[in-house]
């Protein structure tokens, strides 16, 4: 087996010799984009479109201005993985012509544009490149909350990284959501949590769906059924009936206490009147007395009774 110090002699020799390095993508076909969600493993492709003299294939990570070596493989050496990279990259195709990765479970830290090298003597590299999108996405949490008997408060909230788009529908024709509301939360760790609520009116149990997406991932999706005005045909006469009924009652007590008011009311104002009216009465007769006491018939009278009351005193 050949010495580790030389596993990385031919792309040294390739990568780094100035006027033999050629920035010719055009041969090189690769994907442009790999979307991985987080945890989850992520393939790189990469494909020579022109017959060469490949003598070696490299597979690099782009750090800033720099580039690190992951992998290689050519006929002398074999397949030889950097040892940093040892449990992380992994061949599952080695060829001169055409060249596939993979990335286990695929982390934040493994973001990037990785380049694919085809050394090629002595024309220098032609390289592909391809950037690795890693996204997080929960699974969504819908739940809904009877706000009247005809009404429902619907949410549903999912957490990523970027920011998912979290949508909500109605599986029923002629109906649709009122209220429309979103808001979401920054956490530390750079997910965030996006949560949408809407006012579903319905007489009947429907089906509600949530669809949480990033970028350009497939939707998670998730349904729950709505219980409506009547859950069934006699459960929902019930509910019509007693929801009348109860509405009457209130109507009525309504009306009951405002007749007790007016009758309190008119009762107080009789009661006022007779009061005034029999005070009006007494100091009628208090004037009449005192005018009588004052006159002189009063007087004789009054000395009259006092003689035959006590004679002796006159």
């Amino acid at each position: 087996m050949p010495h580790e110090g030389t596993l990385w002699l031919i792309p040294f020799l390739f990568t780094c010799g100035g006027t033999f390095q050629r920035d010719v993508t055009a041969v090189v076909q690769t994907q442009q984009t790999v979307l991985a969600a987080e945890g989850e493993d992520a393939p790189l492709s990469c494909q020579l479109l022109e017959t060469k003299d490949v003598q070696q294939v490299t597979w690099q990570k782009v750090f800033g201005s720099k580039q690190r070596n992951i992998c290689s493989y050519s006929e002398y050496f074999g397949q030889t993985v950097n040892p940093d990279f040892k449990d992380k990259v992994q061949f599952t195709e080695a060829g001169l012509k055409n060249s596939s990765i993979v990335i286990r479970k695929v982390t934040e830290q493994d973001e990037g544009c990785y380049l694919c090298l085809f050394n090629i003597y002595p024309d220098g590299a032609l390289k592909g490149r391809t950037c690795l999108n890693v996204y997080e996405l929960h699974e969504p949490i819908l739940v809904n909350r009877s706000k009247s008997p005809a009404e429902s408060v619907v949410s549903c909230s999912a957490t990523g990284r970027p920011a998912p788009t979290v949508t909500l529908t109605v599986l029923q024709q002629n109906l649709s959501f009122s209220h429309y509301n979103s808001s979401s939360v920054t956490h530390s760790n750079g997910t965030v949590t996006v949560t949408t609520t809407a006012l579903l009116s319905a007489f009947s149990s429907t089906q509600v769906g949530c669809s949480v997406s990033v970028l350009s991932a497939a939707p998670r999706e998730k349904l729950i059924t709505v219980r409506g005005f009547k859950g069934t045909s006699d459960d929902g006469e019930k509910t019509l009936h007693f929801f009348i009924f109860s509405h009457l009652i209130i109507i009525n007590l309504r009306f009951l206490v405002n007749q007790l008011k007016l009758v309190h009311c008119c009762g107080r104002k009789v009661k006022q009147k007779l009061c005034r009216k029999n005070i009006a009465e007494r100091d009628s007769e208090h004037a009449g007395s005192l005018v009588y006491r004052s006159s002189p018939l009063y007087t004789t009278v009054q000395e009259h009774s006092e003689i035959q009351d006590n004679p002796m005193r006159f």
